[in-house]
């Protein structure tokens, strides 16, 4: 059976930038396996499939890497809902509603220089739990110098990231992951993920970024919404921000040839965080048929 897919770049204005998203638009009838070898064969950091939903611009999403199955993902959700739009040929700004694993997802879409871009919506609980290694143990996962990592905390919002800030953009570009150390150190940890980088974090500063998550499949993503919400998230958190937005502009994936820009926004009320947005442009790169056996398909 033959199933349409698209291809867009998340998080660049330009083709063959930003990171790939395949896009099953019409994904009803695959089963769980099937859409799970389906990521396998794309083979992106990850693959959505759409499924209807009983409302208006409501969507069932689910969301696999080429290993497995998450609950959320920034790219994918602001992707998956410009892929949406640019097929419906929508000019004015549209909201979008994503059911996803971990609960509905808000992205509003619009047409800005010529492109589209999507910002999604968050209102879950960012989650921060202690316990994270130590910068020493860090610097040995990451291959490079104790004084090179600042601090180490962990942080998510659907999916747990480790954050280690280092001290420069070189020494964020030297790293090299160490297996073994991984193995010892995250592996088995609340969060396996580790989201790395340099930058200023008080409100409004810029980060340059990289991304691995090898118990994901991924060895290294080249942009990474979830982490970017998370990070925001857990900055506004802090009882000495006292304002009521927090903003950051991350980097991403320039060491790999696919520079993506990500804008990230956390909503904070009476000392509690409301919610956190996660923003970029998306470009269109293809769009095809797949043929899907009847083994992939559910019963």
């Amino acid at each position: 059976m033959k199933y349409t897919f698209h291809i867009v770049d998340v998080f660049s204005s330009t083709p063959f930038g930003g990171n790939q998203l395949a896009v099953l638009p019409d994904a009803g009838g695959i089963s769980t396996e099937g859409m799970q070898k389906i990521a396998r064969e794309f083979n992106f950091a990850e693959t959505a499939f759409v499924l209807p939903a009983n409302e208006p611009n409501t969507y069932r999403v689910r969301i696999f890497t080429p290993r497995a199955e998450l609950d959320f993902a920034g790219h994918p959700s602001v992707g998956t809902a410009c892929a949406l739009v640019m097929k419906q040929d929508v000019r004015d700004p549209i909201r979008l509603i994503l059911q996803e694993n971990v609960g509905p997802v808000i992205v509003d879409v619009s047409r800005r220089n010529g492109g589209f871009h999507g910002t999604l919506t968050l209102s879950g609980k960012i989650e921060t739990p202690a316990g994270a290694p130590s910068p020493t143990e860090l610097a040995a996962v990451l291959s490079v110098d104790c004084a090179e990592v600042s601090q180490v905390f962990f942080a998510g919002v659907g999916i747990p990231f480790c954050f280690a800030q280092l001290t420069s953009n070189k020494a964020v570009d030297r790293a090299t992951i160490n297996r073994t150390a991984w193995a010892a150190t995250l592996s088995r940890a609340w969060a396996p993920q580790i989201y790395f980088f340099a930058g200023n974090l008080q409100d409004g500063g810029e980060l340059y970024a990289r991304m691995w998550a090898p118990a994901m499949g991924i060895e290294e993503d080249i942009a990474t919404g979830a982490a970017c919400a998370a990070l925001v998230g857990a900055m506004a958190s802090k009882p000495d921000f006292g304002g009521t937005a927090y903003r950051l502009s991350v980097q991403q994936g320039v060491a790999m040839g696919r520079p993506s820009d990500i804008d990230a926004e956390a909503r904070k009320s009476d000392g509690a965080v409301t919610s956190v947005s996660v923003g970029g442009a998306t470009t269109y790169v293809a769009s095809g048929d797949l043929e899907v056996p009847p083994s992939a398909l559910a019963p």
